[in-house]
């Protein structure tokens, strides 16, 4: 099970931008902004009652390469968070596209995954595929 991910951007202002309106219908919020030496990082939490602080923060998104090698940016990654239902996929990509995000595939179902898959894709500023994903009957 995974519990959080980190992704490491170019721009943490558009970075913030972007995320803080593309997250949101899904029911995310940026929860904690700030730096350490001149790292700067931002982490979106989403409400979670089964966890200490009544919310979960599972991505991060921190600017500037890693002093461990790899290259400046994460790039060229898919990444999916679970919908409640079809609306939110549909507002998250709206949100997404609003936001300067780049269409990679409109809402809609893929049943070539299986018959209640709904789903939308947008390439983020960084060039990673994000999608929104639904797996309930409508």
């Amino acid at each position: 099970m995974l519990d959080h991910m980190t992704f490491r951007v170019t721009d943490i202002a558009r970075t913030k931008a972007f995320y803080a309106a593309t997250l949101a219908p899904l029911g995310y919020s940026l929860d904690l902004e700030g730096s350490v030496g001149s790292i700067n990082y931002l982490g979106f939490a989403y409400s979670d009652p089964s966890e200490p602080e009544g919310k979960k923060i599972d991505v991060w998104f921190i600017d500037g390469p890693s002093p461990y090698g790899g290259p400046a940016a994460t790039t060229g990654c898919h990444l999916a968070w679970r919908a409640r239902n079809r609306a939110e996929v549909d507002a998250f990509y709206q949100a997404a596209i609003a936001a300067g995000g780049k269409d990679n595939g409109a809402p809609g179902l893929r049943p070539d995954y299986h018959p209640n898959y709904y789903g939308a894709f947008v390439i983020d500023p960084e060039g990673n595929n994000i999608e929104a994903v639904c797996h309930l009957p409508a």
